[in-house]
């Protein structure tokens, strides 16, 4: 069975929770079980893709590169306008893609001073 076509058949719920009921229980656990290893996301520590440092942002984003899913995955964070994280191995930020993620507490990119 190829990944599209099994990612098809479960309802993922996009960023927000899985309704749960039995049958999607049972859907999520043999999904999981059926892509883990083909799936970067799912068998890595999920908060490498939701980092702040640097380097584990670009490890993630590294991951991203050997998943089947990439385009799928990114054209589903575009749509629903992920609010941040690695989606399809692009960075997001108040939803939308940006080139770097930038550390915490470096000045503005801009040289207007804050008000």
């Amino acid at each position: 069975m190829r990944l599209t076509t099994l990612l098809d058949t479960v309802n993922q719920g996009g960023s927000g929770p899985w309704p749960v009921t039995e049958s999607t229980t049972d859907d999520r656990q043999q999904f999981d079980q059926l892509v883990a290893d083909f799936i970067p996301c799912r068998s890595n520590d999920p908060e490498l893709w939701f980092a702040e440092r640097t380097s584990q942002v670009e490890q993630a984003k590294a991951l991203c590169r050997e998943c089947p899913l990439i385009e799928g995955c990114l054209a589903g964070a575009i749509e629903r306008a992920e609010p941040w994280g690695v989606w399809g191995g692009e960075v997001f930020v108040g939803g939308v893609v940006v080139a770097t993620k930038r550390g915490r507490g470096r000045p503005r990119k801009d040289a207007a001073p804050a008000a």
